[in-house]
């Protein structure tokens, strides 16, 4: 129902990229948190509703440009949480080297096929394969 409602505001109020409105505007107008704002947002993207942003806030997309511009934002976020996370698990090695889940579930690193298992130096070089905005291979 939210939903339905952000996207009506959207497609009325903040059509392209010269109507954007900042996140605080959209949650006094639509009576919602910020948490819940990004979650609706989130379910709408991915029921393919072209809800684009930048750091200015959030619009709905009216070229593929815009489109396209969003996915490379959300691309170089995803590549960063990414990097992150593999920061943090070679962190780990001053604990032994266990995967996190392993040390939770206590199946010390078994491979699993959702990668939950997947030990520290193979997530790495997965992570290394990501490829950056240009579409050639990050270092």
């Amino acid at each position: 129902m939210k939903e339905d409602l952000l996207l009506e505001y959207l497609k009325a109020v903040c059509p392209g990229r010269g109507r954007i409105q900042k996140s605080a505007q959209l949650e006094r107008a639509l009576h919602v948190s910020g948490n819940e704002l990004r979650r609706l947002i989130h379910r709408l993207r991915k029921r393919g509703v072209p809800i684009a942003s930048s750091r200015d806030g959030y619009f709905y997309a009216v070229t593929a440009g815009e489109v396209y511009s969003t996915i490379r934002q959300l691309k170089r976020m995803a590549s960063g949480l990414e990097a992150a996370i593999c920061g943090l698990e070679g962190a780990l090695e001053k604990f032994g080297g266990v995967p996190i889940e392993a040390q939770r579930s206590g199946f010390d690193g078994e491979r699993r096929s959702d990668g939950a298992g997947e030990l520290f130096a193979d997530r790495r070089k997965r992570a290394s394969g990501v490829r950056d905005d240009d579409g050639g291979d990050t270092p």
